[in-house]
């Protein structure tokens, strides 16, 4: 079963007392260039720097004082794994997080600064899950998946909700799709307040298996991926794919090229600081002018952690 808005209204009413009401940016600049009028929902200055503290805090806030009472589990490459890590902490319970070993190092300082248990594995779901599954069995603790969990994607959604508050007459609503979290929260949310928006998404070329899942009509895996957004890398899951069915207009992918294009773009117009994964959307635009020339477009920027010993440009 996946959210429904009313589910999405009672996420925010839990959470927003500690969580961000980020701010929503524009760049005349931006607009010229991509031809479109565009507003960014700034994730990236949102506790732990991205959109999934939303998620976490609402699954951690959810949970009973016995689900909790040998605290927390989850697998992810570094969003998630700090948001869960801060919501745990600030509920007083200890988290154990399952990371990637190549995992940014910036990622995985925040996790241990949030004073979270780490244990690192190999840099593939299988790895991940065989590890999960050690700790949950050794330790008891609440499994909170990164984003095929009810009370995840509900949270997700407040972003979504907060931007149609605050700029209800957008015509296209854009995030970034990886496992599809964030995703399926905007698009359950925009949908139900407005039949007549588009959600679109957009997607490494690198790791196109969301793209392929839409329109196959068939939950496909991602294998090998390889992009510059390594927040990108995971599969849809069940409740994800069944969101993005119903609720998605469609998906675009984006050679890594257009997303650091856009990631310095954004940069060097609006002066903050975006991760990869979080461009892939601007990207989408700057490569598919012609579908958004015109149009008002309401991007989520899910996040800004990166090594900045590392840019790609």
């Amino acid at each position: 079963m996946i959210p429904k808005l009313e589910d999405i209204r009672l996420a925010y009413d839990r959470i927003k007392y500690q969580i961000h009401r980020t701010p929503i940016l524009s760049s005349h600049s931006i607009n010229c260039i991509s031809g479109a009028n565009i507003v960014f929902k700034c994730e990236n200055f949102q506790k732990v720097g991205a959109f999934k503290f939303r998620g976490a805090s609402n699954a951690v806030l959810s949970l009973n004082d016995s689900e909790i009472g040998n605290g927390v589990a989850t697998h992810s490459s570094g969003n998630h794994a700090q948001a869960i890590a801060l919501a745990a902490k600030m509920r007083g319970i200890v988290a154990y997080i399952i990371m990637p070993d190549n995992s940014p190092q910036v990622k995985k300082d925040a996790v241990a600064g949030y004073d979270a248990q780490i244990i690192f594995c190999e840099p593939n779901l299988k790895a991940r899950e065989i590890a999960l599954n050690k700790i949950v069995q050794k330790t008891n603790a609440t499994f909170i998946h990164p984003y095929n969990n009810f009370n995840v994607i509900a949270g997700q959604g407040t972003a979504a909700l907060e931007l149609m508050e605050d700029i209800p007459d957008i015509d296209i609503i854009m995030t970034p799709v990886g496992g599809g979290g964030l995703l399926s929260g905007t698009a359950i949310c925009a949908k139900s307040l407005n039949d007549n928006i588009q959600v679109i998404a957009g997607e490494p070329s690198g790791a196109d298996d969301a793209y392929q899942s839409f329109k196959t009509g068939i939950l496909q895996e991602s294998t090998a991926p390889n992009t510059i957004c390594d927040g990108l890398l995971t599969s849809l899951g069940s409740l994800t794919f069944e969101a993005v069915n119903l609720f998605v207009d469609d998906i675009y992918t984006v050679d890594d090229y257009y997303t650091i294009s856009a990631m310095k773009l954004i940069w060097e117009r609006m002066k903050i600081i975006v991760e990869p994964s979080a461009c892939v959307t601007l990207g989408a635009i700057l490569k598919y002018k012609e579908k958004f020339e015109g149009k008002k477009v309401g991007i989520i920027l899910s996040g800004g952690n990166l090594d900045l010993s590392k840019l790609p440009f």
